[in-house]
């Protein structure tokens, strides 16, 4: 997996290439992690080029959505193919994330 960041203001827009798995997983928080502790209070996560989360994915996806409320912001998902969304459907985790077609759909959610 490759991702990378980009920051305007209060929001980090994250670009996820490949799979979010176990030995990924902590570089990619602790990189969201930074730039909330530089003040982002949205992060929106792009999944258009990923293809696959496991599970300790998801329990970062849910370990960051927790510090980003606590922070007062939130973080958001888009571009989930048919299967990853089916993955947060079935985990119940889409009632957790909104979860946005587009960046341009998700940053208007602001």
């Amino acid at each position: 997996m490759s991702f990378s960041l980009e920051r305007t203001d209060d929001v980090t827009i994250v670009t996820v290439q490949g799979q979010l798995v176990v030995t990924n997983r902590q570089e990619f928080k602790q990189a969201i992690l930074d730039a909330v502790e530089q003040g982002s209070t949205t992060v929106v996560i792009d999944f258009t080029d990923a293809s696959y989360i496991d599970s300790s994915g998801l329990g970062a996806l849910v370990s960051l959505s927790r510090r980003l409320r606590d922070a007062g912001g939130d973080l958001r998902l888009v571009g989930l193919s048919d299967e990853l969304r089916t993955l947060f459907e079935l985990t119940r985790l889409d009632a957790l994330f909104p979860l946005f077609a587009t960046r341009a759909d998700a940053l208007a959610g602001r």
